[in-house]
């Protein structure tokens, strides 16, 4: 089925399946950590997490994006984002259309949608499937003080699950990022029982590799084996320890300067067969661009030039790992 086609049946069903989404049951696939064909190690889709170029509007943006070498763009649709929730069905179709005019694929987007209750959280997902986005990350849960681990774990599970079915009837994908500090996720073991199941294509885990080496330290690996089959995207970012103020805490760097292994971390990727879209997140200084700010403080060039830098990093440390 071609990509005109498929949008064309995501528009008709949400024409006729309106708000009974949640109605209609999700049929699992068959288990595979890629659901997908593993096909070469020069298979890797890397997309650019869109918050570093918010100071530029969506058809420089998507020009720089591909000048540089990726393959798409990981679109901020949330509040503070280059698309703001409110405004998706009018905006949402123009980053789209400056993407594929300079060759990127529109297939990423990160969110804040937990639930598909309020009106925005509707459109946003239903836009997003009428436009061809695949993939998206979820909003963060927490495990608030007054009520036990237990309890939150049940509730989320039905969250998941009605999630999960509303991702189905969409044909999206929803990934929920692993976080580190007190959020649900941080240290790993405790997501698998909350996602509906390891075969379900609908929902499942965004692995972030630098949060999981913070809160896993040597036992990463461990947390990378228990939650392989349930990833359905990746984040790329690098840190170390360090002193700040006189605390010691997580200090973000370029990829390769950190704590990250990533020749192991490929390797392992490989070895599990997991090969799904990755986005390419940096969070240390770019005057600004790093936090998402709409004007920068250093020269534009010189993101450009770390942005470079790391996807090629990316991409040879990626190709060498066996």
């Amino acid at each position: 089925m071609s990509n005109s086609e498929r949008t064309q049946d995501r528009r008709n069903f949400l024409k006729k399946s309106g708000s009974g989404l949640l109605a209609i049951p999700v049929l699992p696939l068959v288990s595979s950590f890629s659901l997908g064909p593993y096909e070469s190690d020069n298979d890797l889709q890397v997309y650019l997490f869109s918050k570093h170029l918010q100071f530029l509007g969506y058809e420089e943006m998507s020009e720089v994006a591909s000048k540089i070498g990726f393959n798409g763009l990981d679109l901020t649709v949330r509040p503070k984002g280059h698309i703001l929730p409110e405004n998706v069905e009018s905006d949402l179709p123009k980053a789209i259309e400056a993407m594929k005019k300079y060759g990127l694929s529109p297939k990423m987007m990160t969110t804040n949608v937990l639930e598909f209750k309020t009106d925005v959280d509707k459109k946003v997902l239903k836009t997003a499937s009428e436009l061809g986005i695949t993939h998206y990350r979820t909003g963060w849960l927490r495990y608030p003080d007054d009520q036990s681990i237990e309890d939150c774990q049940r509730t989320y599970q039905k969250l998941f699950k009605e999630l999960e079915m509303v991702n189905g009837n969409l044909d999206l994908i929803g990934c929920y990022q692993n976080h580190a500090g007190n959020h649900v996720g941080a240290p790993i073991w405790d997501m698998p029982p909350l996602f509906p199941s390891a075969e379900s294509r609908y929902l499942g885990c965004q692995y972030d590799i630098r949060h999981a080496v913070v809160e896993g330290g040597m036992s990463w690996e461990l947390d990378l084996r228990r939650i392989a089959p349930y990833i359905r995207s990746i984040v790329i970012k690098d840190f170390k320890w360090g002193k700040v103020n006189g605390q010691w805490k997580p200090v973000n760097t370029p990829l390769g300067e950190g704590m990250v292994d990533f020749d192991r971390y490929f390797s392992l990727l490989k070895k599990y067969k997991i090969n799904v879209p990755v986005s390419l997140h940096l969070e240390y200084d770019l005057g600004g661009a790093e936090h998402g700010a709409k004007q920068i403080t250093m020269d534009k060039d010189q993101v450009y030039a770390k942005m470079k830098k790391d996807l090629t990093f990316l991409k040879e440390t990626w190709a060498k790992a066996e």
